[in-house]
């Protein structure tokens, strides 16, 4: 329950907003065959923006048991093209976000949601979004 009035919270203060950019980014990638990756990530981080609380981001590979080329070098090459063209300035801007949440108490939750988005920002591909129960039975220990 906590996490739906969370996400609605959530929702009016601004991630609505920020879902939709990443949504709309991933369109723009998807454009052009060469960013295609990138927009697949781009969708995952949308959905995830959508509704973050009771959700987590883990590497793909994790969830399904095999690599594939998200989780493959071809992945990892595609996180340092990323990082250098994208990641490094959307994980700033979500920083700049989280701190104007951090300086009231209440906006702490939202904070912490802003920084767990900044750490996908830096390397999206090969990741997906599960929830925390699933993450907790994946890794086998609290996330």
């Amino acid at each position: 329950m906590l996490s739906v009035l969370g996400n609605i919270i959530w929702w009016v203060i601004g991630g609505l907003f920020m879902a939709l950019g990443w949504f709309l980014a991933g369109c723009l990638m998807a454009i052009s065959i060469i960013g295609l990756p990138w927009a697949r990530s781009a969708f995952v981080i949308a959905k995830f923006a959508l509704i973050p609380f009771g959700r987590t981001l883990i590497r793909r590979d994790i969830v399904t048991g095999e690599k594939d080329v998200g989780t493959s070098d071809w992945g990892m090459l595609g996180n340092i093209i990323w990082f250098i063209f994208a990641g490094w300035w959307l994980c700033i801007g979500h920083i700049m976000a989280s701190l104007g949440c951090f300086i009231t108490i209440i906006g702490i939750p939202w904070g912490w949601q802003h920084l767990k988005l900044a750490g996908a920002t830096l390397a999206p591909i090969g990741m997906t979004s599960v929830t925390v129960e699933d993450a907790e039975r994946l890794y086998g220990v609290r996330k």
